[in-house]
């Protein structure tokens, strides 16, 4: 018995050393190589793809420079306020999130940076368990020790969310507003960083009173963020 649990771990410890070399081999491939996909998005197109079998996502892929500045602000300072200064993690925005939770009973905060949330989003589920906490960690650590801030936000911008089937900020500035992602003025901005944390329920509800507020508060504190 004791013979076979021996076994048993040494194969799991194993197929964990064999995925982190994985991880790490796409993360430096990425490092000057735009990701094709996500696991994220990967997993959305085939719950969509259930209802609509020959659907496709909205996803068109522009570098760093061609994206608006008013863009990169207006993300910062929606999801990352630090995300220029920290490495990776922001444990006063942790610690706020916790305390916040804690109050309410539940979850109504993240205190996720933006290398985390790309960690997240680059590799793994949608499912809250301790391992993919442990490993967005490790990966989150990966990102930040081989990536720049610029590629990290470049990366970001291309394959987070947006709405039903749209992904990046090209896709979402077609979608919303018929125009392209280096052409979104401030309050454009302002409004699809307000729709990062719910995109498929605001791209159905586009003007809710919250919504309003939340973009008109980021508005408001762009000018104070620092993008790489």
């Amino acid at each position: 018995m004791k013979q076979g649990i021996k076994w048993f771990l040494s194969l799991l410890l194993l197929w964990i050393f064999i995925y982190q070399v994985w991880v790490l081999l796409h993360i430096l491939w990425w490092v000057d190589h735009n990701p094709e996909s996500t696991a994220f998005m990967d997993a959305r197109l085939e719950v969509i793809q259930e209802r609509r079998p020959d659907a496709k996502l909205q996803q068109q892929w522009v570098p760093y420079a061609r994206i608006s500045t008013h863009l990169k602000r207006a993300v910062i300072a929606a999801e990352d306020s630090k995300f220029v200064e920290h490495e990776g993690f922001d444990w006063v925005g942790i610690e706020t999130a916790f305390e916040k939770n804690l109050k309410k009973g539940k979850i109504v905060a993240g205190g996720s940076t933006i290398s985390q949330q790309l960690a997240k989003n680059l590799f793994l589920s949608g499912h809250r368990t301790p391992w993919r906490k442990a490993q967005e960690a490790v990966i989150t650590f990966m990102l930040e020790k081989l990536m720049s801030k610029r590629r990290i936000l470049e990366i970001y911008l291309n394959v987070i969310e947006w709405g039903e089937g749209v992904f990046g900020a090209e896709a979402a500035a077609r979608h919303y507003f018929h125009g392209n992602a280096r052409a979104l003025g401030p309050a454009q901005a302002a409004r699809l960083a307000a729709m990062i944390p719910n995109p498929r329920f605001y791209d159905v509800h586009r003007s809710t009173r919250y919504l309003n507020r939340h973009a008109a508060t980021i508005q408001a504190r762009m000018r104070l963020v620092k993008i790489p």
